[in-house]
């Protein structure tokens, strides 16, 4: 994957002529202790130096100026990109689902009315047929999930597909369960060419759906088992968005094929 997210980074500036200090930390050392606490959740602070990694305040600030110049957002669409080239991308249905987390504060968090009020955040994943997640979003835990159909579908990008055809962008079907049941979430899809699978409140049974739905269920799964987004510490909305999508695209990576 260092291969793919190379190019992606921006060039360090140049030394100051007779400055002196330590050398600097490899992109790829702090890229490596990025990872690393996001997935044991260990503390900034608590970054072992003996790992390598540099120092834990040196990954925080190298975290937020990729995140600033983009690096996340364009290495997860370079590796959707080279899935769909290998045909390992399935468009003809995706599901959108959420799933809410403790927060100690911070920017997107809000009062969770699963948690008792307690501060939380809730992360909006939209994966393919396979599971692969295709987009993600951050909100307050007390945002109501029809609000991010349409954000989370906009801002999709265009991604290659193997052979011939234009890039796509949206799916044919969109499963979700009962609480994607709106009027304006369904005339959004329809404007957009997207069929809706999504169970009417009092009509329809969840558990029908959940043929196809489970998929995103188990990737919100994955998404959880890096412990620093299962209790969110960090308090800024460029940190957490930029682990969340650096999550994403390490549960991506291991579909890609080598050449």
């Amino acid at each position: 994957m260092w291969a793919l997210v190379e190019p992606l980074i921006p060039p360090q500036p140049p030394a100051v002529h007779g400055r002196t200090g330590r050398p600097r930390v490899s992109d790829r050392d702090v890229l490596e202790g990025i990872a690393f606490v996001l997935s044991t959740g260990i503390g900034w602070t608590k970054l072992p130096a003996e790992l390598g990694y540099g120092s834990g305040w040196t990954c925080w600030r190298r975290l937020h100026e990729w995140a600033e110049a983009g690096v996340f957002d364009r290495v997860h669409q370079t590796v959707l990109d080279r899935l769909g080239e290998q045909g390992e991308l399935d468009w003809s249905r995706a599901a959108l689902d959420s799933v809410s987390v403790r927060a100690k504060g911070g920017a997107l968090t809000g009062p969770n009315p699963t948690d008792r009020g307690k501060a939380g955040s809730k992360y909006h994943l939209l994966v393919d047929a396979h599971g692969l997640p295709l987009n993600v979003l951050v909100s307050a835990a007390n945002r109501h999930d029809s609000l991010f159909v349409e954000p989370i579908l906009d801002s999709m990008p265009a991604i290659r597909i193997g052979g011939r055809g234009h890039p796509r962008r949206r799916p044919v079907k969109l499963h979700g369960d009962k609480g994607y049941d709106n009027p304006r979430v369904r005339r959004y899809l329809r404007r957009r060419g997207i069929t809706a699978r999504i169970a009417r409140i009092g009509v329809d049974s969840s558990q029908r759906l959940g043929r196809h739905r489970w998929v995103v269920e188990r990737t919100l799964g994955w998404l959880l088992s890096y412990n620093r987004l299962a209790l969110r510490y960090d308090r800024t909305a460029t940190t957490i968005i930029a682990l969340v999508r650096l999550a994403v695209v390490l549960i991506c990576a291991p579909r890609l094929t080598t050449d």
